[in-house]
């Protein structure tokens, strides 16, 4: 895949591969909707996972996407990962919704946990922690005050 878009002239920069074989490519937050659309006419028509995670404290966050080609060998799809690194401080992504609806769910979850908003993700609102009462966002806040040594009341 890595090759295909080179190819075709599309910025990334290729991380390896995990240990069943599939390609994780990283890419720049601002050639993101490019590729996407790019993937999805490539054949990648099916959003399997999105997921997102803390690189380091103080880092960068980075959200995961991993795709499937559904075809005609179900048993042998190709699949790829790509991760978009966000700044902390300002931790925006535009969503991928309008490509694969299976993103709903998925992004409306890392916005709850780490915060990442996803630019025209239709809605984008907490679905897992209360909207009221909660200070900071649920994931990093935890770390951080367990880094701090806070003792809960």
């Amino acid at each position: 895949i890595s090759a295909w878009l080179t190819k075709h002239k599309f910025s990334h920069r290729p991380l390896g591969y995990d240990y069943r074989g599939v390609e994780i490519l990283q890419v720049k937050l601002d050639e993101w909707l490019s590729i996407v659309v790019a993937l999805y006419a490539y054949g990648f028509n099916y959003l399997r996972l999105q997921c997102d995670y803390d690189a380091a404290p103080g880092g960068s966050l980075i959200s995961v996407y991993h795709l499937t080609q559904m075809r005609d060998q179900p048993d042998q799809p190709e699949e790829i990962c790509a991760k978009v690194f966000v700044s902390r401080t300002n931790p925006q992504i535009p969503s991928v919704y309008w490509v694969w609806k299976s993103a709903d769910f998925q992004e409306r979850e890392s916005y709850d946990m780490l915060g990442i908003t996803y630019w025209g993700h239709p809605y984008l609102r907490r679905i897992l922690m209360p909207e009221v009462g909660l200070v900071g966002l649920s994931v990093k806040t935890m770390w951080y005050l367990i880094s701090m040594n806070y003792k809960m009341p």
